[in-house]
Order: C-alpha cells, then structure tokens, then sequence
C-alpha cells in the first residue's frame, strides 16, 4: 500500500470511532465530495446500505452492475428500490463488442466447461463495468460481510484497493446475518425473496443456487468449482492492510 493511501486510511480509521454509519458516510462525502460511491446488487446487505444512504439523503452515487443474466426477483427488488426511496440507481453494463465476441466464440454457457471461461466471463459481465463505475471516484463503499467468505474474516473496515485504486468502506462487516435480517424487517426495506429460499449469495442465475443446511454462505456460488476459487475478480484483498 502506497504511504500516503497508508495515512488517509489510518485517519479513516481514527475518524470512524464512535460515529453510525450514517455519520461516517456524511463525513466521507464531505472529505471527498462527489467522489463517494456504492455498489449494490440488491442483496440483503446491499439493501442495508442503500436504506442508510436514501434515507438521510446522503450525497453518495448508488449503482449496481447488469450483467444480462440476473435472477428475475433481483429486477423487481430495484424496481422497488427506486419506487421506495424515490431514486433511479445507475446501471453498468458489459460493452456489447466484447460480450458478443464471447458468446459467439465460447457459446452462452461455455462458464461451466472451464474456470478460465467462467473468470473471462466475469470479467465481461462484471469487472470490466465495475472499473467504469469506479473511475473518477476515492471511496467505495461495499455491503461485504466478514462471516460471507473465510477469506473476508479478517478485512478490516477500511482498506485500499491496490486493483482498482481506491479506498474500500465496508459498514457492515461484522453485522451478523439476525443483525441484517432485523434492520430489513425494522425499517421494511425491500428485499430479494430469493433469500426466503435458501439464496445467501446472489448474483447471476446460472451461476447461484440455493445452499443446503450446512453448507458455506458461498456454496451456492459457481457450486461446480473448488471453493478456492469461488470469486469473480470484484473484491481483492492485499495480504497487508491498516487495521483499527
């Protein structure tokens, strides 16, 4: 991590104690005015978030990524979303050139044949529009969750995305999944339904399906694959980070 992001997010850290997430938030938008930005897919935590920011108004860019192949109940929850909280969140999506010269080349569900092919994929739908939506902005603000991955288990709060150049706010890493469910139900916060059938992790339909008692919060994530494998090139995490 380059020293002065090092600082900032050393500072970040000092700043966040004792204040709420909203709180915090309105102090980034106004260290960082107009460069504060969030990511939803309208999960159960991405909705948490958007509660937070909608409802006081907080000045922060809110924009999901349409990858062509979401689950039906993922539209209608944005649909609600925008009619709730009186917004229209920003979509990105794949650059057609690229995800056509895929398609034609591997064919639509060649994802399953090979993890390059899957990760190619990703890259397309996701990763690409990810780094669109991020340019020109300091913060992104995340609904990740230590207990989703083992991987996540040990993120701090703040930290620097050496891949995309930016620095990552995750308000709610330590809720635990009662401690969201109880803010969606509280506030009467739109929701996927998905998640009453057994959906923890949701992102495109081919690629997710429901877990079974037991099984990890990603299971139900490219299930066909090692689960070493088991991301999609959004969120990498440097080895050494600024912990409060």
């Amino acid at each position: 991590m380059p020293p002065t992001q090092k600082n900032i997010i050393s500072q970040l850290l000092y700043q966040l104690n004792g204040l709420s997430i909203a709180e915090f938030i309105q102090q980034l938008t106004t260290q960082f005015p107009e460069q504060v930005t969030f990511s939803s897919s309208f999960s159960y935590e991405d909705q948490v978030v958007t509660h937070e920011i909608l409802k006081n108004n907080l000045p922060v860019k809110i924009f999901t990524l349409d990858t062509g192949r979401l689950f039906a109940e993922t539209y209608s929850v944005w649909s609600s979303t925008n009619e709730k909280y009186q917004t229209k969140i920003q979509a990105y999506y794949p650059q057609a050139n690229a995800l056509q010269e895929f398609v034609e080349a591997k064919g639509p569900n060649s994802f399953y044949e090979s993890v390059d092919n899957r990760k190619q994929c990703c890259y397309i739908r996701k990763v690409e529009p990810l780094k669109r939506a991020l340019a020109g902005n300091a913060v992104w603000i995340t609904g990740l969750r230590a207990e989703h991955s083992a991987d996540r288990t040990n993120l701090p709060v703040i930290e620097w995305d050496e891949a995309n150049q930016i620095i990552k706010y995750h308000p709610i890493l330590h809720w635990t999944t009662e401690d969201v469910k109880k803010h969606i139900s509280t506030n009467h916060i739109p929701y996927n339904p998905l998640h009453d059938k057994g959906f923890v992790s949701i992102g495109c339909a081919p690629c997710t399906r429901a877990i079974k008692p037991g099984e990890d919060f990603r299971a139900g994530r490219w299930w066909w694959e090692d689960a070493d494998k088991k991301e999609c090139g959004l969120h990498i995490h440097e080895e050494i980070t600024v912990r409060s």
